[in-house]
């Protein structure tokens, strides 16, 4: 079907332009037009598919839906116009003449309007393919969250590629629709010495409008698709009394501390994913990208929705990025979408209402502390650890500060994860001789999307970067691990480690097919009495990041009534998760709808 379009655009191309510009009929014309034609059109098609649009597989229809042959006639339709177009300007026939309009204030109106649409069209469709390519899969939720939130410390990468790709992209596009548009001239055709008007200027406008309506229509709906926009109904329209009904207050939980406390080290692992592993070990691809963890695994316990191999949680709705993965895994609570008024990025008002790990520890007399490579006042991660726990929160300003990195020093995302490890030990060392029971809590950040921060002390063991800050990032990982094994705190402190979400390296992931990925988890050196767990406990799991809320309190041997914290369960226990019980797809689905519960008791309480 793709290819019997292909043909019906190169005719019809070739009828039009033998009829309007050929001086002669003969069949070499005819022949000579249709290849030419069929040849152009259809390529500069499938080129604008293939690299402006970013569509996968472009000759195989059949792996994409039944638009997909309508979209390509559309697209073959307006390039066949326009090559039209060229064609009668090289030839003379088309001619552009001066013109006055008649009613100039309302022209220049309608040309003003028309650039204004066309701008924000193309805005949107650039706008979106950035997003995805940059960011991956954002949700949402996601995407006003942070729109509503500090943006400090962000890679400069970031703005760069959004300038060199939409904002260019976009301001070249308008120029050219103003060149267009703004000019006071008809378009004639002559032929056979006759001259007549093919194109009026009213006409011009007229098109141009419809034009940039289309783009603007399409823009928006295009951006819509691609980032679910629709499901933001639910959430603003539909109330589930779903959390409501799961949610087990930690304050009313009964929650029983041993005598000796535990220690609590929480690694945050940026965008590290099982996909990872060799396929041997439920990953997907041939050569084993973590070799170093998978040996480490053997020494502790990590949860897998497969049989056998390593797997995790699938998304889950308001947990899918690094600040809604930590507020899921410390307060048992999907992360929701603040639309009565920004609810976070400020001072005490980042979920007032809910008790945290950090709360709960605070008040346990747990000395805590939060280490960052980048920003901490990304999103407003460091109100979130100030009001709830107060922890000692060292990013790259404080790095700074204390004269770890030079003044104007920032790579990435701030400073990379080598330095990391050792500003981490250093801490360690001191939250041990506070005597005190400590909980110590950092994220990696080399691994980000796109193409991750490959130090230049890494090993180029791949040819792709972005394999390399892989290779390199779990090995110092592991590295780490064996450091604090190897320190007198070790033995009553529980180790996690965990991705925090799906890796937004979209271009690293364009083979990977009818996989289904999910983060890594790994607990080492949990409480004895969590050690006995059943094996088949630890596979066949369906669960999701707010279920390592209760999880992590029952690593730090905590004993509190039902398994079940927040909306999420005890791991370690052989209580369902919701998940199991309720079915992925249905949790996600009443996560997604509004929850007065959860604005009046946690947002803006």
């Amino acid at each position: 079907m793709l290819w019997l379009c292909v043909i019906l655009a190169g005719i019809l191309v070739t009828v039009a332009d033998v009829f309007l510009f050929a001086k002669d009929k003969r069949p070499a014309t005819w022949i000579h037009a249709f290849f030419r034609d069929t040849f152009t059109v259809n390529l500069i098609s499938f080129f604008l598919m293939k690299y402006l649009l970013n569509v996968e597989n472009i000759f195989d229809a059949s792996g994409h839906g039944p638009l997909y042959i309508v979209k390509f006639a559309a697209l073959s339709f307006v390039i066949g116009v326009a090559f039209l177009c060229v064609i009668g300007f090289i030839k003379n026939i088309l001619q552009f003449e001066y013109e006055e309009p008649k009613r100039k204030k309302g022209a220049m109106a309608i040309k003003i309007i028309s650039t204004v649409f066309f701008a924000l069209g193309v805005a949107a469709i650039t706008g979106t393919l950035w997003g995805k390519e940059a960011f991956g899969d954002l949700s949402p939720d996601q995407i006003l969250i942070n729109l509503n939130s500090p943006t400090e410390g962000t890679d400069v990468g970031v703005y760069i590629s959004l300038f060199e790709g939409p904002v260019l992209i976009t301001a070249l596009l308008t120029a050219l629709f103003c060149i267009v548009v703004f000019p006071k001239y008809k378009v004639t055709y002559k032929k056979n010495e006759k001259k007549s008007t093919f194109l009026s200027a009213v006409a011009i406008r007229v098109l141009c409008f419809l034009l940039a309506i289309t783009i603007l229509v399409g823009g928006c709906a295009f951006g819509i698709e691609r980032f679910q926009l629709m499901t933001l109904f639910s959430a603003y329209f539909n109330d589930s009394p779903y959390i409501e009904e799961n949610f087990v207050d930690p304050n009313k939980a009964n929650l029983k501390f041993p005598e000796h406390k535990r220690n609590l080290i929480h690694i945050y692992l940026e965008s590290m994913e099982n996909t990872y592993f060799s396929k041997d070990l439920g990953g997907y691809f041939d050569e084993n990208l973590m070799p170093d963890l998978a040996e480490l695994c053997k020494e502790g316990y990590s949860f897998s929705h497969l049989d056998k191999g390593f797997g995790g949680p699938p998304t889950s709705t308001g947990g899918n990025w690094s600040i809604a993965s930590m507020v899921n895994m410390n307060t048992g609570l999907p992360m929701k979408v603040p639309f009565d008024h920004n609810a976070y990025g400020t001072k005490d008002n980042f979920l007032p209402g809910a008790t945290t790990l950090g709360d709960i520890l605070e008040e346990q007399g747990y000395e805590q502390s939060v280490m960052f490579g980048a920003e901490a006042a990304f999103g407003g991660l460091n109100f979130y650890f100030e009001s709830h726990g107060n922890f000692n929160i060292y990013d790259h300003k404080a790095a700074k500060e204390l004269g770890w990195i030079p003044e104007d020093y920032k790579v990435f995302w701030g400073y990379e994860d080598d330095k990391l490890y050792e500003y981490a030990k250093n801490e360690l060392t001191r939250l041990y001789e506070t005597g005190k029971p400590f909980h110590f809590v950092m994220e990696t950040a080399d691994t980000h999307g796109p193409n991750g921060y490959l130090s230049k002390n890494a090993e180029k063991k791949f040819d792709n970067q972005y394999a390399n800050c892989i290779y390199y990032s779990q090995a110092e990982a592991v590295k780490f691990v064996r450091w604090i094994q190897a320190q007198p705190f070790y033995e009553n402190t529980t180790i996690v480690l965990i991705g925090d979400h799906l890796s937004m390296a979209k271009s690293f992931f364009d083979d990977v097919k009818n996989y289904k990925r999910t983060c890594f988890n790994l607990f080492i050196n949990p409480p004895q009495e969590l050690c006995n767990i059943d094996d088949g406990r630890l596979q066949n799991r369906d669960w999701a990041v707010f279920d390592m809320f209760p999880t992590l309190v029952a690593c730090l041997g905590v004993e509190f009534d039902g398994n079940r914290l927040g909306i999420g369960t005890n791991l370690f226990s052989d209580e369902q998760t919701l998940f199991e019980r309720d079915g992925v797809a249905e949790v996600n689905k009443e996560l997604e709808n509004r929850s007065n519960f959860y604005n009046k008791n946690f947002l803006f309480s």
